[in-house]
């Protein structure tokens, strides 16, 4: 099964952390990397330096194999779609946020690049697979049931990633709500911070 659609939706913690900063913090852009001429710091271009250069075009080989792009970009999609709800819930209500919320998935999406990604995910598979095991993985998604894999693999794990997700919710209000239950004086104490005047 192709790892990497999982790989790819731990990108959406950042996504909430980023949307669960206090008001009035303005995100400072890194500073530039000084690089020299013909020289890149980058994750991406440093991630596959030392692995076998045979194994490497193996690796991509098995990528293309797998329309691992295509299936890439599908997760991200996805990603965004069911992220949303917990970036509306994390800011304050108001006409702005849907505008807002969709300026930063068009924003993060054009900088999410799909290949900066495929490279940092090669010397992943060189640490788990062998070649031997890069080679049975490209000839198995080249058949019939592989190929079916690839096309629905990207579909199941998002909507394996919704389900945990409304899963998550009711159990979480669940668990909130007997904790309360059984404990009025934390209940009372949340009620008196809620109705206590906001500075």
């Amino acid at each position: 099964m192709k790892i990497l659609g999982i790989f790819f939706l731990a990108c959406a913690a950042p996504i909430v952390i980023a949307a669960q900063q206090s008001e009035g913090t303005s995100a400072q852009a890194p500073a530039p990397q000084s690089t020299q001429p013909g020289q890149s710091t980058t994750p991406a271009a440093k991630a596959t330096m030392g692995i076998d250069p045979a194994k490497e075009a193996a690796i991509r080989r098995l990528f293309d194999v797998q329309d691992t792009k295509d299936a890439m970009r599908q997760v991200l999609t996805g990603m965004s779609r069911n992220i949303r709800p917990m970036l509306e819930s994390s800011l304050p209500p108001g006409e702005y946020r849907a505008h807002l919320i969709d300026l930063f998935f068009e924003r993060f999406l054009s900088k999410m690049s799909v290949d900066q990604l495929l490279e940092l995910a090669i010397p992943v598979y060189d640490k788990y697979f062998s070649l031997e095991d890069i080679d049975g993985l490209t000839k198995f998604y080249q058949t019939p049931l592989g190929r079916k894999t690839i096309s629905v693999l990207p579909q199941v794990l998002m909507e394996t990633q919704a389900a945990g997700m409304n899963l998550g919710e009711q159990v979480g209000r669940q668990a909130m709500k007997e904790v309360l239950d059984e404990h009025p004086d934390l209940k009372k104490s949340l009620e008196d911070a809620a109705a206590a005047p906001k500075n």
